[in-house]
């Protein structure tokens, strides 16, 4: 397998920006823990259906990216993510993108011709298999194997038509591959990440990150629900399978884990951090949605108009919050006799509503179902167009202080420096 030219360090951050406004806030979180030795590489992250819904397109995202290193001078690599992009969306981003997240969540349980043809091409997954790392041997039969690949060989496969594509779209422009498989209905068995990784292999896919599904909730912007020490073993496990992996099958050694709404996760850092310590393996953790809510804790923070403009997100988020959580019903759990009502928001003070929702546990008026509903409102704002852009220039030093803060303090920190 070629090793792509274009490689993405160990340790690195998915970071999203909704509206293109704190490139500069999220780097610094990256240039403070670089300050401090370790260094973060920072992955400028916006999907498809994020730029349809602000009205944005990726070369905004190039343009905000670049523009923050050259204010910073950060002298680190850094990229620019096509986030969750398909056959159909992948041209739009072929200029301005050098990492794609290729997204074949259609392709899953979709019924490949292979399947006979892969079986006889990888007898090494029958049997008893003895991966380094995982504490029993994985012992399997022709037929299991078979049933893994009925789900998601034909999924690799669509993952290479659309790397060909690209690759053929851009000869002389590496970029970095990632494969996300999270979208499915369980966690996936070692034994179905390594079938998962064979088949990428037999493409010839020059795979950096893969994103499986794990156990328990990954709602957005809240923090992991479910059997935190399960968590622990499965990723722990993950790790082991791709080590052996890029042995077995020679793809490429800097090849991670992907852990996609990795935002507000606060849980499995700390898990997430020891194994990566005990193993010597990198991460690539996205972040995408939690910026966005820290620009409203920044605008409420600042009183005044940016509180008022704050406070109308929730008021018409809260009337519109059917058609908002239909296309996140999957990753949001929202009790709907939870949610503050409107009359009762439009009364409180800057610190009530920062209270509210920024995500901290340990405060009494910490709502997960408000944080939860305004994570999914940014269509709102982006329906405010300049009105809600201006507010962002004229509220940017408590605006970037929390987009920074949040980043470095509250993730970067626990998952990377917790010893500092």
């Amino acid at each position: 397998m070629d090793t792509p030219s274009l490689q993405l360090g160990k340790f690195s951050l998915g970071v999203g920006d909704r509206f293109a406004h704190q490139a500069k806030a999220q780097l610094q979180a990256c240039v403070n823990a670089a300050a401090l030795g370790v260094t973060v590489i920072p992955v400028w992250n916006k999907s498809n259906r994020e730029h349809t819904v602000v009205g944005s397109s990726p070369s905004t995202v190039r343009a905000a990216a670049d523009e923050a290193v050259r204010r910073l001078g950060w002298k680190c690599p850094y990229h620019v993510d096509a986030d969750h992009i398909n056959l159909a969306s992948v041209d739009r981003y072929l200029a301005s993108s050098d990492f794609f997240t290729v997204d074949v969540a259609s392709g899953i349980g979709q019924r490949s011709d292979s399947i006979g043809a892969f079986i006889a091409h990888h007898p090494e997954l029958v049997g008893r298999l003895e991966i380094p790392g995982i504490e029993q041997p994985l012992t399997t039969t022709t037929e299991a194997v078979a049933a893994i690949a009925s789900k998601y060989l034909y999924a690799a496969q669509e993952a290479s038509r659309i790397y060909r594509h690209m690759a053929g779209a851009r000869p002389d422009r590496p970029f970095i591959t990632e494969v996300s498989m999270d979208e499915t209905d369980a966690p996936q068995t070692p034994l179905e990440l390594l079938v998962i990784l064979a088949a990428l292999a037999d493409e010839r896919i020059p795979l950096q990150t893969i994103a499986p599904k794990f156990t328990g909730r990954f709602n957005k912007g809240v923090d992991y629900v479910g059997d935190i020490l399960q968590f622990e073993k499965e990723f722990s496990d993950d790790l082991a399978v791709i080590a052996h992996a890029v042995r077995q099958y020679g793809l490429p050694p800097n090849l991670k884990l992907s852990v996609h709404s990795g935002s507000d996760k606060f849980s499995i850092y700390g898990p997430i951090r020891r194994a990566l310590r005990k193993t010597g393996a990198g991460v690539h953790v996205k972040t995408a949605g939690t910026t966005w809510l820290e620009e409203l804790i920044g605008l409420a923070e600042a009183g005044g108009a940016g509180l008022g403009i704050a406070k109308e997100v929730y008021v018409e988020a809260y009337a519109h919050r059917a058609e908002l959580c239909e296309p996140y019903a999957a990753v949001i759990d929202i009790r709907p006799d939870r949610l503050p009502l409107p009359s009762q928001v439009q009364s409180w003070s800057a610190a009530e509503y920062t209270a509210a929702l920024r995500h901290d546990p340990s405060n009494p008026a910490y709502n997960r179902d408000l944080r939860q509903l305004l994570h999914v409102g940014y269509k709102i704002a982006a329906k405010m167009g300049a009105r809600y852009l201006t507010m962002l220039d004229e509220c940017e030093e408590p605006i970037s202080r929390n987009v920074t803060y949040n980043l470095f303090e509250r993730h970067i920190c626990p998952l990377f420096l917790a010893e500092r």
